[in-house]
């Protein structure tokens, strides 16, 4: 399994943009084969960073979930992205792979 920890650095005037576009990506991801675990929103603390994690069985099917969300023919996916570009909600994010362990 690999999970995929992405940390969003976001405009706080547009958290419902934001949520919005995490909304969106929540049901593509798990249409798309992946598990995922959800957007970790601000509460307390900084007002501009947010997280979300989701998993695939593999980085191949990682890799697979990535040739498909580029894919001009996934409505959805071109909807998502043209949100984010369009109000400027994410001002950058970085993305990094765990592997989880388990008992």
């Amino acid at each position: 399994m690999i999970t995929c920890h992405l940390k969003y650095v976001i405009d706080p005037y547009q958290l419902a943009v934001f949520e919005d576009y995490g909304k969106r990506w929540i049901k593509i991801v798990n249409r798309l084969g992946g598990q995922h675990h959800g957007y970790f929103m601000p509460s307390e603390g900084a007002n501009n960073i947010a997280y979300a994690l989701f998993s695939f069985p593999s980085l191949t099917d990682y890799e697979n979930y990535r040739k498909q969300m580029f894919s001009k023919d996934d409505q959805e996916c071109v909807e998502a992205f043209k949100l984010a570009e369009d109000t400027r909600c994410i001002i950058s994010y970085e993305r990094t792979f765990l592997s989880p362990l388990f008992e």
